[in-house]
């Protein structure tokens, strides 16, 4: 049975993905490093800012210390700060979603964004209060894959991980749900379906999280 549901952000409730890309692009630019859209989506859609650079660095072997990768994750926190204005960013059928399930089940976020970015677009979308509790990638020791956000969402509604079903876009996220020993609803807004083959049921978009789903919902193998 699930008791709670916990969903990842940017590419299920929000569409933040490409403005994410788009602003590691304009920080990139000034040095020459190139990130194309499917490096992003294939190789670095799943980390946090810090480790999407800590990954970019290592894999093109470009030599940047500790403090200047903390100073590119600030400078890429404002630029994608600045990109966001007061127009909808949430999916179409989010908000419906979320209205439906909040009348049945605690709702909690788990994310690699930033806790006041997710804050900040939820509150526009009329959708704060639906959420009892919100991990941003600032509020966990180790972001996903680790599963450290979905246990801390976990805990702070106060049920068994193993009772919660979460929703994502990536196979990061599936992967950490997964060591949190959580059920999991991929969906195919960022990733192909075949790079999500280790969720236990995908779906197309968060359109198609229905109550019925959740509560039909069945874990296709034990953690």
């Amino acid at each position: 049975m699930i008791s709670a549901v916990i969903f990842d952000f940017d590419g299920v409730l929000a569409n933040t993905e490409r403005l994410h890309l788009a602003a590691f692009r304009q920080l990139f630019a000034p040095k020459g490093w190139r990130l194309t859209e499917a490096d992003y989506l294939d190789r670095y859609l799943g980390y946090n800012d810090h480790d999407l650079l800590r990954h970019f660095v290592r894999d093109h072997a470009l030599p940047v210390g500790d403090r200047e990768l903390a100073a590119l994750a600030e400078a890429k926190r404002h630029l994608y700060e600045a990109s966001l204005d007061s127009h909808e960013l949430l999916f179409p059928g989010a908000k419906a979603c979320v209205d439906a399930l909040r009348r049945h089940y605690p709702l909690a976020v788990a994310s690699g964004s930033l806790h006041a970015e997710i804050v900040a677009i939820l509150t526009t979308g009329g959708l704060i209060d639906a959420f009892s509790v919100i991990v941003g990638a600032d509020d966990v020791a180790a972001s996903k894959p680790a599963p450290d956000s979905y246990l801390a969402a976990a805990t702070g509604l106060n049920v068994d991980p193993t009772a919660c079903l979460a929703i994502e876009d990536s196979h990061w996220g599936i992967d950490s749900a997964r060591a949190a020993g959580m059920g999991t609803i991929g969906l195919t807004t960022s990733s192909p379906a075949a790079t999500l083959a280790r969720a236990d049921l995908v779906l197309g978009d968060i359109r198609e999280v229905s109550l019925d789903v959740v509560a039909r919902f069945a874990r296709r193998t034990p953690v």
